[in-house]
């Protein structure tokens, strides 16, 4: 890890950003990207299918199909599906744009379900209840890099006849009894965006250990091309009247990466388990020290047989808390410590879905909850002893002002204490 272009400055509280995301990457992949650069080969080649190969070889699986970003990735694999309009992909309110938007793109209704309020992920009682004869897919997401009930998924899965697609775009690495995200479902996605735990600058894959799948991925991200099918010669006889260089098959896309993407990603893969395990660290180092503040907040957990892998590290507001979360945000935001809300919030609440037919199945009220109770801030490799524990002081700081004095205190009287405190520190008052 000592050969990453960002390094640890001097951090001085209050002052020093405490960033969402640092770079991922060093000389290594800079240089494997001025080699394509150098060779004239840039797009899709060699390097691109190196990566493919080492990925799948980590997650478990028999193929691997890169493509330009992790958007795309979810985009492919529904497009495997052979949905028709009107068929409904069931998938979790609170997550991120890029899950539902492609489910409406393929042509197909997104019907939004409920999560679990303490791992933030798809709610299984909520896609039972989803479930109706025009249900075709369920499309869970590794939220923040915690794992799904994927024993419980699959197994209404299995009953219902229903194919799935995991978003394990933050659960690089994540498992359930030793078995990565991504290998679970029919097919798996992810990401490789800059704020990810390794990162191609942009970049996704899809997984799946289905052949048909998989050839029908390769195509269909680079136009549709039959030149990347294994019966491609018997393909060519069969159109002898179309040039075998442009012969397409189905009406793709052009999701191809690039040489440079591929030559990140080799080099990017090596680091991945130590980003993780100090990711895992961090976090687990925040809940213990962060422990007496439980009477304000919902800490991350991390389930039985499972492996976490904290893209971020969230914050959520016990009900009834004596203050809101905008005013600890920007309480922590003006001593530099970066945040954003925890995805895109509750999907259903977005003005895009306006423009797309959706279904929202039951209440969303853990969305909502965390929609407007929760945030979240960095925890990766870039946030080093003193980063964290400064973390934990500006809690304290923040905190302390709404304990002691009577037991019979308002909730108005304390928010009052709260605003008084950001009036001092000159943040804006909610």
């Amino acid at each position: 890890m000592t050969d990453l272009l960002v390094g640890p400055e001097q951090f001085i509280p209050g002052i020093t950003k405490i960033p969402l995301n640092v770079v991922t990457y060093g000389r290594e992949e800079i240089y494997e990207a001025v080699d394509s650069l150098e060779s004239g080969w840039v797009t899709m080649g060699a390097k691109v299918k190196r990566f493919e190969q080492m990925w799948a070889e980590y997650i478990g699986v028999k193929h691997a199909v890169m493509v330009n970003s992790g958007s795309s990735a979810n985009l492919l694999a529904l497009s495997c599906l052979g949905l028709q309009p009107g068929d409904e992909v069931i998938t979790p309110a609170l997550t991120w744009a890029t899950t539902v938007f492609p489910i409406a793109q393929v042509g197909a209704v997104p019907v939004l379900v409920d999560v679990d309020l303490d791992t933030y992920n798809i709610s299984v009682a909520a896609v039972e209840r989803a479930i109706t004869p025009r249900t075709r897919a369920i499309m869970p997401v590794h939220l923040l890099g915690n794992p799904c009930a994927l024993y419980n998924l699959m197994q209404i899965a299995s009953v219902h006849g229903l194919k799935v697609i995991e978003d394990a775009c933050e659960a690089h690495g994540a498992t359930l009894d030793g078995h990565k995200m991504g290998q679970w479902g029919d097919l798996g996605t992810f990401s490789f965006f800059f704020s990810h735990h390794i990162s191609t600058v942009e970049g996704g894959m899809v997984v799946t250990d289905n052949d048909n799948y998989a050839e029908r991925c390769r195509s269909l991200r680079a136009f549709g091309w039959a030149r990347e099918m294994p019966d491609y010669a018997e393909l060519r006889q069969r159109h002898p009247g179309i040039d075998p260089r442009f012969l397409f098959l189905h009406p793709g896309y052009n999701f191809r990466p690039t040489e440079i993407q591929g030559a990140f990603g080799i080099h990017q893969l090596p680091r991945l388990e130590g980003f993780i395990a100090q990711r895992r660290e961090l976090a687990f180092w925040w809940n213990e020290a962060l422990k007496e503040h439980e009477e304000f907040l919902m800490l991350p957990q991390e389930r039985p047989r499972t492996r976490h892998v904290f893209f971020a590290y969230p914050f959520l507001l016990r009900p009834g808390c004596p203050f809101t979360r905008e005013t600890l945000q920007s309480y922590l935001e003006s001593r530099g410590v970066e945040s954003r809300q925890i995805e895109a919030g509750n999907m259903a609440i977005q003005p895009a879905m306006q423009h797309i037919q959706h279904r929202i199945s039951g209440p969303l009220t853990n969305a909502e909850y965390i929609h407007n109770n929760g945030f979240m801030i960095g925890c990766h490799q870039g946030i080093g002893q003193t980063e964290r524990e400064a973390v934990v002081e500006y809690c304290q700081e923040f905190f302390q002002r709404f304990r002691g004095g009577s037991s019979h205190t308002s909730r108005e009287k304390r928010y009052n204490s709260c605003k008084e405190l950001d009036s001092q520190e000159g943040n804006p008052v909610p």
